[in-house]
């Protein structure tokens, strides 16, 4: 019995570990709206993955993205138009600013 314990603890022990040393999956992606209140929220697409995030006093983030490839659209209110930025790389572990996003009318 003190045997079959102490397997199970070792097991439990190893199957900790395995997940308490798992590596960083996915990066973020961040920026800015200029004018602030120009966009409500904003969208990042890489094939079949969609994320969304609301856009606050001009920022926005993707906190958790799997790394790739993004199209990153910010959804504008009028009278200003949608802005699209194409290929967006996220890699493991790093963050992805892309700094100020002018609206143009």
């Amino acid at each position: 019995m003190k045997r079959a314990k102490m397997s199970l603890l070792a097991v439990a022990a190893v199957a900790f570990g395995a997940f308490a040393f798992k590596g960083i999956a996915g990066g973020s992606i961040s920026g800015k709206v200029v004018p602030a209140d120009g966009a409500t929220e904003a969208w990042a697409v890489s094939g079949t993955d969609t994320l969304k995030a609301a856009i606050a006093d001009g920022a926005f983030s993707f906190a958790e993205a799997a790394a790739g490839t993004y199209t990153v659209i910010v959804d504008a209110k009028e009278p200003f138009k949608d802005a699209t930025i194409t290929d967006v790389k996220v890699e493991d572990g790093k963050a992805t600013d892309l700094g100020e996003i002018k609206l143009a009318q």
